[in-house]
C-alpha cells in the first residue's frame, strides 16, 4: 500500500516479491470452486466431528444400532446407493469388488440425477459420505466418491 492511499504498489511491502491480485482481474476469483472436491469417507458409527462438513448417509437401508439423532446427518440420500440386487450380489466380498464397482458405476451412469445433492454439497465445501459397511476399502462409498469426483470435474 502507498501511504494509506488504498492503492496497491504490486509488492508485499518489503519490495521483495510481487503480489498477485487475481481477484482484481476476476471478481469471482474468491468464490471459484476448487478444482477437486473435498470428500471424506466415514463409517456412520464413527463420531461426528466439527470439520466433517456436510454429513450425508449414502446407504439404502438405515444402519443398525444408531438413532437418527445420534447420526447427526444433513441428509440421508438413498438414491445414490446401489440397488438391492447389486448389494446382495456383492455381499461385501472383497474378491467381487472390482466387478461390483463396474456394475455400480453403470447404475450411477444410468441415473446421473442421483449425484446431484452430493455434487451440490461438494461445491459448498467439505462433504463426508457416511456408510455402515465394516470394510472401509471395499464398499460402495469408495466408488461413489470417485463418481462424484469425476462428475465434479465434468460439471
Amino acid at each position: 500500500m502507498n501511504g494509506g492511499s488504498g492503492q496497491h504498489d504490486g509488492t508485499r511491502g518489503d519490495s521483495s516479491s510481487p503480489v498477485c491480485y487475481a481477484e482484481e482481474a476476476d471478481p469471482d476469483y474468491m468464490w471459484a470452486r476448487p478444482a477437486t472436491p473435498d470428500i471424506r469417507l466415514k463409517r456412520i458409527y464413527d463420531p461426528a466431528e466439527p470439520d466433517d462438513g456436510a454429513r450425508i448417509l449414502v446407504d439404502r437401508v438405515w444402519p443398525r444400532g444408531i438413532s437418527k439423532t445420534d447420526a447427526r446427518l444433513d441428509l440421508w440420500w438413498r438414491d445414490a446407493a446401489p440397488t438391492p440386487e447389486l448389494r446382495k450380489w456383492f455381499g461385501h466380498d472383497p474378491d467381487k469388488f472390482a466387478e461390483f464397482a463396474q456394475r455400480y458405476r453403470a447404475e450411477l451412469d444410468a441415473a446421473p440425477e442421483a449425484l446431484r445433492p452430493l455434487l451440490d454439497a461438494a461445491r459448498a465445501g467439505r462433504l463426508t459420505l457416511l456408510f455402515a459397511a465394516r470394510d472401509r476399502t471395499h464398499n460402495h462409498a469408495v466408488v461413489l466418491r470417485e463418481a462424484v469426483e469425476t462428475a465434479f470435474g465434468a460439471d
